[in-house]
């Protein structure tokens, strides 16, 4: 009992979500004792699975990876908290270690989505998010090409577990959309023999120009205006004629 509890408590202090997570399956005792092996360098805080700040201890600071279309917030404390967190949960781990030693390893395949983080308009900053989940073990290796060409200057988070015990991550590429460009985001993991990739291409269905609309919609209403007065000049000459 005394171990179980010190592996709640390590496990919480990685996750720390709100929610306990249930340990009855050796699957996600597995998973979670490899986040904890690879996760010294990161505490992640979320809600309803959303990540909402994490420690950063390589910076020393806290992150808080929200759009720009959310009130910012920030966690007074959290930063220390999770320093102290950090050390127990380094204590935690080599009892866990000793006592889940036997589990053997599984492969899990993972699936994969490409989009944008903002409404895509030729010409602007945007960013596109390529989120990999439900695969077991950590991590996955994603890379990113343009027109077929590899491009650098990628990020991607630490590993975090889901509530069925298989992992998820996400890797964001700053872009400046431009018609026609195709980008693709490759996943490696061990259950694949060759890397998972998904494509994003820009189309003409984005907003390449504000004032298109408009003047298309003017350009339309002005046409149909001068039909309009013309075919009514033509019946009122027609009525004319036959009074």
């Amino acid at each position: 009992m005394k171990e179980l509890l010190l592996f709640l408590s390590c496990v919480l202090c990685v996750s720390a979500d709100g929610e306990f997570v249930s340990v009855n399956s050796s699957l996600l005792i597995r998973l979670l004792i490899k986040l904890l092996i690879n996760s010294y360098g990161e505490e992640m805080y979320g809600l309803d699975g959303e990540e909402k700040a994490y420690a950063d201890f390589n910076k020393q600071e806290m992150i808080y990876p929200l759009p720009p279309f959310v009130d910012p917030m920030t966690v007074p404390g959290a930063y220390e908290q999770a320093v102290a967190n950090q050390q127990s949960c380094q204590q935690n781990l080599k009892i866990v270690r000793v006592g889940m030693k036997d589990f053997p390893p599984k492969h899990i395949a993972p699936s994969v989505m490409i989009y944008t983080r903002d409404e895509v308009e030729f010409g602007e900053n945007n960013t596109l998010i390529c989120h990999v989940t439900g695969f077991y073990p950590a991590p996955v290796n994603v890379s990113w090409t343009k027109n077929e060409q590899k491009v650098t200057g990628s990020s991607i988070n630490t590993p975090y577990p889901n509530k069925d015990g298989s992992f998820r991550q996400t890797s964001r590429l700053d872009f400046t959309p431009q018609l026609g460009d195709i980008y693709r985001c490759a996943v490696e993991h061990l259950s694949l023999t060759e890397p998972l990739t998904k494509i994003y291409e820009v189309e003409a269905s984005a907003h390449s120009d504000p004032g298109v609309g408009p003047s298309v919609f003017c350009g339309v209403g002005l046409t149909l205006g001068l039909v309009g007065v013309a075919a009514g000049t033509f019946f009122l000459v027609k009525g004319n004629e036959c009074s």
